[in-house]
């Protein structure tokens, strides 16, 4: 399983990417320079980072994403479940739904969920 945790600058980089996609590498280092003020570098550093971990890709100079925002916004889902709970959804969400009650509107999207998903 690929580790599909950010850090907090790793995560407004890959924001970037996701906003701004396909871009030109050339146009990466502008951007990154104008949003985070990195030198070219460091952008690079990056990028090689997040495509050594199959989240971007930089094929001819163009860099894009080889999974959507969607998509791995979900792995890490799964993957802080699976760590922390088990793997159990059930227990997640008791132990979301602890310290705070759901809304009518809440639960009511979580039972369609369930009947979408039911197998």
């Amino acid at each position: 399983m690929e580790d599909y945790k950010l850090g907090a600058v790793e995560t407004r980089f890959a924001k970037l990417l996701w906003d701004n996609e396909p871009i030109a590498s050339g146009e990466l280092v502008k951007l990154c320079e104008n949003e985070l003020s990195w030198k070219k570098s460091t952008t690079y550093t990056m990028l090689r980072r997040l495509c050594q971990r199959k989240i971007f890709q930089n094929k001819d100079g163009v860099v894009s994403s080889v999974i959507t925002r969607q998509e791995f916004q979900a792995l890490q889902s799964e993957q802080f479940v699976k760590e922390t709970f088990g793997g159990s959804l059930p227990h997640f969400l008791t132990a979301f739904s602890m310290r705070r009650e759901l809304s009518e509107n809440e639960i009511d999207e979580l039972r369609k969920l369930i009947n979408q998903h039911k197998g």
